[in-house]
């Protein structure tokens, strides 16, 4: 078995996918950092298995909290004034 079947494989079993159509995807064994959702024609998301895909997942997260700060900031930089 090659890497593409073994990631379709793990793809396709139900074990690695949580939170139903919009949950997470994790496996060691797939070698892909994204992934098509369980349903692909809802897009991608981040293989959390893959050391790769854990920092991704993390940044993702985290983006919102920056920009938010960044506009704040903004916003006090133009009061101040």
């Amino acid at each position: 078995m090659n890497q593409d079947e073994i990631n379709k494989s793990e793809w396709e079993n139900k074990n690695n996918w949580s939170g139903g159509i919009f949950g997470l995807y994790f496996s060691k064994k797939d070698t892909r950092i994204w992934v098509p959702k369980s349903i692909p024609a809802l897009g991608w998301t981040v293989n959390v298995g893959h050391p790769a895909g854990a920092k991704w997942l993390f940044l993702l997260l985290l983006l919102p909290f920056f920009i938010t700060l960044i506009l704040l900031l903004f916003i006090l930089l133009l009061f101040i004034k």
